[in-house]
């Protein structure tokens, strides 16, 4: 089941409400990336105090472990880890282009080796929907091929792309009719490839609409190319998808790069970059990014950020529970510390949750471009003190 309403705009920007088998998501949403059935080091408890309403789940990594008959005797993924919210899986096609020359695709699929146990291994359009239909999860996303910048220094050409997003294309028709034999009633995504060519976006999509999938991804983007090519991106094609229906922006981004994708159209967004950068203490902030390795935090009693309510910034009035200084997170990284990533971890995933609860106050209010402006301001002012 997916259900989209369509509540305020303002410009390309978006406020809607995406009902879901496991419940309603506000959006614009970030979807923290729990990779192995974990946000790592994040309870389902604390993920649901931060406010998120939905999380992502790994259909490769969790088809290699724990495997499909530990997900079916549990009945999916909600059940095993303990979340009964709403749960998106990627297809697998992402990890399979990062096992670069490991793999070998063809018009069937993708053909590698376990990186588990080496086990020879067959990912198809058909397999990627078997499994994501025994994960049961809410959104399901079509297996596609990840279309690369450059490999070994050549930089894809446009002949490149257009094989590559057609071959997409061709998973996607197949993809369609296995989730139809399967009788899933949860959501399936189709996913716009083309590389940093518009005119294949725009082929890739208007493909993709005439299959009328109940969402559509935008995918190829942050996988190595300069910035700008990504916002050139980013900038062509979310709000040329259907205004009746949600758009995803996979695997971006940076805090700027989420306000920047609501600004274009763009409803959900998920990547690692909160949690893969927290922890190696990089830390995000209302006034700018904080390296909290540096050694001028080692006698710093500030907490991460005075603005922020997330228990390590301002702890659990009335527990007894403080907030932790810059310098005790220094000491706790120094040492390798578990608390300190933790801690960290739920700093940065409560930043993004709270920015994009911002956005949406900002929408409803009418005044997303003001937000827009002060958020940018407020943040080029911390990087450059």
């Amino acid at each position: 089941m997916l259900e989209f309403d369509l509540l305020a705009t303002e410009g390309h920007a978006r406020r809607g409400r995406l009902r879901l088998n496991h419940g309603v998501v506000e959006t614009p949403i970030f979807m923290p990336v729990g990779t192995y059935g974990t946000v790592k080091g994040v309870s389902a408890r604390s993920l649901h105090e931060m406010g998120a309403q939905i999380i992502l789940g790994n259909t490769f990594h969790l088809w290699m472990r724990p495997g499909l008959d530990v997900m079916q005797q549990f009945g999916g993924l909600h059940r095993f880890e303990g979340w009964h919210k709403p749960i998106l899986t990627d297809s697998g096609g992402f990890q399979v282009w990062s096992l670069g020359e490991m793999r070998k695709i063809s018009e069937e699929g993708v053909k590698f080796a376990s990186p588990v146990n080496g086990d020879r291994l067959f990912l198809t359009p058909e397999v990627s929907m078997q499994i994501q239909t025994v994960l049961d999860s809410d959104i399901v996303m079509q297996f596609d091929e990840c279309t690369p910048y450059e490999t070994k220094g050549h930089i894809t050409t446009e002949a490149e792309a257009r094989k590559s997003m057609e071959l997409s294309l061709r998973w996607a028709r197949r993809c369609q009719a296995e989730f139809a034999r399967l009788e899933n009633r949860n959501a399936l995504f189709g996913i716009v490839q083309g590389g940093m060519f518009e005119n294949l976006r725009e082929a890739s999509l208007e493909a993709l609409v005439e299959m009328n999938f109940p969402g559509y991804a935008v995918g190829g983007v942050s996988v190595g190319e300069p910035k700008d090519e990504m916002l050139r991106i980013m900038a062509h094609t979310p709000h040329r998808l259907p205004a009746h229906k949600p758009r995803y922006l996979m695997g971006v981004g940076t805090p700027e790069d989420l306000v920047e994708g609501v600004a274009q159209g763009v409803d959900m967004f998920d990547c690692v970059m909160p949690t893969r950068n927290a922890r190696n203490g990089h830390l995000f902030t209302r006034f700018g990014d904080l390296r909290l390795r540096n050694a001028r935090y080692k006698t710093d009693e500030r907490p991460i950020d005075p603005t922020c309510r997330c228990m390590a910034c301002a702890g659990e009035p009335g527990t007894g529970v403080g907030a932790v200084s810059r310098a005790y997170l220094h000491h706790l990284d120094r040492c390798g510390e578990m608390l300190g990533p933790m801690l960290t971890t739920i700093h940065n995933l409560h930043y993004y949750l709270n920015l994009m609860q911002e956005v949406r106050d900002a929408l409803d209010a009418g005044r997303f471009e003001a937000f827009r402006a002060q958020f940018k301001a407020d943040r080029a002012v911390g990087l450059q003190t």
